[in-house]
């Protein structure tokens, strides 16, 4: 079977699942089971908060923890057997593809075979065969060719929870990576409200404001969540200029996390050449398994 798994800063998500990347060890049996990863001996409750930023996603254990995770899931999602072998379809942001590919192969793809472990009290033991690595952004527009034919050049603007990842596609492709993603929105606004109002909102609650969704909140508070959606917007878009792509003279295709609060804050003075919203949080993910199972099939 091959699953497909984006392993973003800001969340974890399958074609079917998506859960927060934060993760709490513990020694000892948690209060709860409920999102509960068993390995090795110690327990990882996942899902929980949000962990520190890692550049490097390498540099511990965290995400291949996540990954088991992420399989766990979407295995119970599919009603697919807890005993198989697996391809692991994941991706890289666009600037660092090149750079980043082996390393991650290698963090993912691991000599100790079968993978072994429990995930809210289930038992799994699954062969990790093979992982195919795509590029973050450009694997979820394949899923909507329709958005790109016709187009001699489009740029995709990937807004995820740390980056935002900008690729030209054209014969002369550019990419580049800014660091303006989602989580430095949220923790910009959740900084001003405790300073205005004393209220310590959480991450949640700000991403539902965000996105236009129903939320219990202080009035002030929910204004000024909604004022900095602009802002945000505002600062994407010069960036976007800064970084030598005119996105008034091509179309682009903004995706990711972050691509609803850039729909809902857009305006017509923006004078964006052609804008399409690729909201879809599990589109990269549902794009690395798309292709990948091609791939095996050829």
């Amino acid at each position: 079977m091959v699953i497909g798994i984006d392993h973003g800063f800001y969340a974890i998500k399958g074609p079917h699942v998506v859960f927060p990347s934060g993760l709490a060890a513990y020694d000892y049996e948690p209060y709860t089971m409920q999102n509960v990863l068993q390995h090795e001996g110690k327990y990882y409750v996942c899902g929980t908060g949000r962990q520190a930023l890692l550049k490097d996603k390498t540099v511990n254990d965290n995400y291949y923890l996540l990954t088991m995770a992420a399989l766990a899931q979407e295995i119970r999602c599919r009603k697919a057997q807890k005993q198989m072998e697996v391809v692991l379809a994941a991706g890289l942001p666009l600037a660092g593809f090149g750079r980043e590919k082996q390393a991650f192969r290698n963090y993912l793809l691991r000599d100790h075979q079968p993978l072994c472990f429990q995930y809210d009290d289930e038992k799994y033991r699954l062969w990790i065969r093979d992982v195919k690595l795509f590029p973050q952004g450009y694997s979820a527009i394949a899923l909507h060719p329709e958005y790109i034919n016709g187009e001699p050049s489009v740029l995709l603007a990937d807004i995820g929870g740390w980056t935002v990842d900008l690729m030209r596609l054209d014969n002369a492709a550019a990419c580049r990576s800014l660091e303006l993603g989602v989580i430095r929105c949220m923790d910009e606004v959740m900084e001003q409200i405790r300073r205005r109002t004393g209220l310590s909102v959480t991450d949640i609650q700000i991403e539902r404001v965000l996105n236009g969704s129903a939320c219990s909140m202080d009035q002030t508070a929910k204004e000024m969540i909604q004022s900095h959606g602009r802002i945000y917007t505002e600062r994407i878009l010069s960036s976007i200029l800064e970084a030598g792509f005119d996105f008034k003279a091509i179309p682009v295709v903004f995706l990711g996390g972050g691509a609803s609060i850039i729909e809902r804050h857009i305006r017509p003075q923006d004078g964006l050449c052609r804008a399409v919203f690729l909201t879809d949080v599990h589109a990269n993910a549902a794009g690395y398994e798309r292709i990948a199972g091609q791939m095996l099939k050829t």
